[in-house]
């Protein structure tokens, strides 16, 4: 670790999760960002409190770890379009990122990671929940992983951003391109890290359409049990959110669920996210 990289660390569970304190993000070097890279393989989710980030430093820090990405169907800012600046008005019912879900994996390549930093909070709620895909691979039977293994998934944005899709209803943001969100893409059930060579499940209840060559009632049945299993309490952690923390979380091993249980209250985040390549 450089000497820009020295932090206080604090594991959030046994499984997944490390929060940074006394850290600013904008001193890191070269080393200071692999070492923080390295950290968020190992750990999954990282949660850095007390930065003050502009838009332009948050953009910043996400390009260290890659080209950003722009959503396909999600408005960006009109100044920074790799920023979705995710507002909820107190009115607001629906909720962008509330089910469990990995992101945009109706991609070809999915971004390998989020960046989410917060800008105003409710008085309460409105926290994270993540869980550790390669813990939930790990726990399988032995039986159960050489069945999934050489599986294949199909995932389409049609749920969500799709006409009348789930996400099309949030006034949280603007929304484009309904009539390409039925397209689909394939990937393995089991996806393998690309950094630490690990093994994962990789499908999820908001894109994963059903796993191919398996008849309806049996894709249904396996993927009901895998959606299950994936977030059981032992594989999780939750964030609670404090002005000017910023969290990033490995896209290639989490799922995540954003919890909106602060009815009546704003709260307002934004959002980068770091183009990944096809999973394996």
């Amino acid at each position: 670790m450089s000497a820009t990289a020295t932090w206080h660390e604090r594991r959030l569970t046994g499984s997944i999760g490390l929060e940074l304190r006394d850290l600013d993000l904008r001193g890191l070097d070269d080393a200071g960002i692999a070492a923080f890279r390295q950290s968020l393989v190992e750990n999954h989710v990282l949660v850095v409190r007390g930065q003050t980030l502009s838009h332009d430093d948050q953009i910043a820090f996400g390009r260290r770890f890659g080209e950003l990405d722009t959503h396909p169907f999600v408005d960006g800012s009109t100044v920074y379009p790799e920023v979705i600046e995710i507002v909820t008005e107190p009115d607001d019912r629906a909720n962008f990122g509330g089910g469990w879900h990995t992101d945009v994996t109706f991609l070809e390549k999915p971004d390998l990671g989020s960046i989410l930093y917060a800008v105003e909070l409710p008085a309460f709620g409105g926290d994270t929940l993540f869980a550790n895909q390669h813990a939930a691979y790990d726990a399988l039977s032995d039986i159960m992983k050489g069945m999934l293994e050489g599986l294949t998934a199909t995932h389409s944005a049609g749920r969500q951003y799709g006409a009348g899709g789930q996400s099309t209803k949030s006034k949280t943001m603007s929304t484009k391109n309904v009539e390409l969100a039925s397209r689909v893409v394939e990937h393995p059930v089991v996806r393998t890290h690309p950094e630490s060579g690990r093994k994962g499940l990789y499908v999820n209840p908001a894109f994963t359409v059903k796993i191919k060559g398996m008849r309806p009632d049996e894709s249904d049945a396996l993927l009901g049990f895998l959606y299950r299993h994936a977030v059981h309490e032992a594989f999780t952690c939750r964030v609670q959110w404090q002005p000017g923390t910023l969290v990033m979380w490995d896209n290639r091993s989490v799922q995540h669920y954003a919890l909106h249980d602060y009815a009546g209250q704003r709260r307002h985040v934004r959002r980068i996210t770091v183009q990944g390549d096809v999973p394996v």
